[in-house]
C-alpha cells in the first residue's frame, strides 16, 4: 500500500487540478478584448484537460486507500490577459516540479502504475506551459 506521504502528494495535485481547472475555467469566461478569441478556447480546453487529470488522480488515490479532496487550492484569475498568462505560467511550473517529486516518490515505493499515470500527466502540464509561456512573447 502506499504511504502517507505518497498519499497526502496526490492530494496536493488533486487540490491543484481542481484549482487551475476552475481558474482557466474562469479565464475562458471573462477575459474580453481584441485576443479574447484567440486565447478563450485555448483557456477552455485546457481546463477541461486539469479536471480530468484530476479525476485521473483522483480514483489513482482511492485505489491506493486515500480520500481524494474536494478543495481547491487558492485560485487566483488575475486581471489582464498578461497577468493571467503569468499566473497561469507559474502554475504549471508548479505542477511539473510536484509531479516529478510524486513520479519520484512513487517509483521509490516501487508504484509503476502511478508514476506512469503522473508521466503521461506532466506530458500534457509541459504542453500547457509551452502554450501560457508562447502566448506571452506578444508581451515582451
Amino acid at each position: 500500500m502506499a504511504s502517507k506521504d505518497l498519499l497526502d502528494l496526490l492530494n496536493e495535485a488533486i487540490a491543484r487540478e481542481l484549482q487551475v481547472a476552475i481558474q482557466y475555467m474562469w479565464q475562458h469566461v471573462m477575459w474580453r478584448g481584441p485576443k479574447h478569441f484567440s486565447v478563450k478556447d485555448e483557456l477552455k480546453k485546457i481546463a477541461i484537460d486539469e479536471m480530468k487529470h484530476a479525476e485521473m488522480i483522483a480514483e489513482r488515490l482511492f485505489y491506493l486507500g486515500g480520500t481524494p479532496t474536494t478543495k481547491p487550492s487558492p485560485i487566483t484569475v488575475g486581471e489582464t490577459l498578461k497577468e493571467m498568462l503569468e499566473i497561469d505560467a507559474k502554475e504549471e511550473e508548479k505542477a511539473i516540479e510536484l509531479y516529478k517529486k510524486i513520479m519520484s516518490k512513487a517509483l521509490d515505493e516501487g508504484d509503476i502504475v502511478t508514476a506512469r499515470i503522473f508521466e503521461d500527466i506532466l506530458k500534457d502540464e509541459e504542453e500547457h506551459h509551452d502554450t501560457f509561456t508562447s502566448l506571452l512573447e506578444d508581451y515582451q
